[in-house]
């Protein structure tokens, strides 16, 4: 028995915080606006019958500090399983991990579609994103991440939850690619348990504002001033943004990590390669936009 399915990275570049511990985790969450990028985790699953029930992690490409947010979605389906089992997985990751780019949502999406292949459970892809999104705030790896790379695109978070009880729009974007440098992570978990109170304000301002306009111009300018306002700009990144700034580009920061991000058309994309160039420190990533969410591969 074998699963293979596929979810997109995802950036936020602004965000509010929707956090009750007295509610289950698919109504925690949150709202604000980002993307997701063709490019993402892969994962493989296949399973066996075994004495007593356990699995197997691995990984190719970029690797994770630890893999429990994988083993919170196999645990909870072993959960729903009859008989014993041993579960093989591969995370295929192209993004560098803890840098910004929802990794762990990509990982705890593409493994509960590939799952529920694998063991064919029938359940549906709104009871799959749910269990992902469970993963993200109970591991606090995340908390809004899930909902957008289930839909895909360019979108405003509207309202927070699992897929299902979530809300989100799509902004039309057309053949706009996202160019990004990444430099260094930053520990979502650490951030969402010191920073979280303090900043609610004006992610839920920044979101009224852009449901707005719409406007791609907006989303760059607020998601600095963000990133600036909870002060996880540094003075490498700053030196970025004023660079792409000098050459008429916008850019935004990716929620969290050392990564500055530019969403443009194609007769943009190799002025602002030519001025990331320049940084040889940093991991250059270049997409177009994932306008499909996560999915299922075949076997």
């Amino acid at each position: 028995m074998r699963g293979v399915a596929f979810s997109p990275a995802h950036v936020t570049g602004f965000f509010k915080a929707e956090v009750n511990r007295e509610l289950r985790p698919e109504f925690q969450g949150s709202i604000g606006a980002g993307f997701s990028i063709q490019t993402g985790v892969t994962t493989t699953v296949s399973v066996e019958d075994a004495e007593f029930s356990d699995f197997s992690i691995s990984v190719s490409g970029y690797k994770p500090d630890n893999t429990q947010v994988s083993e919170f979605v196999i645990r909870e389906f072993l959960r729903h399983v009859n008989g014993n089992y041993f579960v093989h997985v591969n995370h295929e990751i192209k993004v560098p991990v803890g840098y910004g780019l929802g990794c762990s949502a990509a990982v705890a999406l593409s493994l509960s579609y590939a799952l529920n292949q694998a063991f064919n459970m029938g359940f549906s892809k709104e009871q799959l994103g749910q269990i992902a999104h469970k993963a993200e705030v109970m591991c606090q790896t995340g908390l809004g991440d899930v909902l957008a790379s289930y839909h895909g695109g360019f979108e405003i978070r509207v309202k927070e939850g699992a897929p299902g009880i979530g809300q989100l729009k799509k902004l039309p974007i057309g053949a706009y690619s996202a160019v990004m440098i990444c430099f260094s992570s930053i520990s979502t978990k650490q951030f969402l348990k010191e920073r979280l109170s303090s900043i609610n304000g004006l992610g839920g301002k920044m979101v009224t504002s852009l449901e707005k306009t719409h406007s791609i111009d907006e989303f760059h300018d607020h998601s600095v001033e963000f990133a600036k306002y909870v002060n996880i700009i540094t003075p490498r990144m700053q030196q970025v943004i004023d660079d792409l700034r000098a050459n008429g580009i916008r850019c935004g920061v990716a929620l969290f990590g050392e990564t500055i991000f530019s969403l443009v058309p194609p007769e943009q994309e190799d002025m602002v390669i030519n001025v990331l160039d320049k940084y040889s420190d940093g991991i250059i990533i270049k997409s177009k936009i994932d306008d499909s969410g996560a999915r299922l591969l075949g076997k």
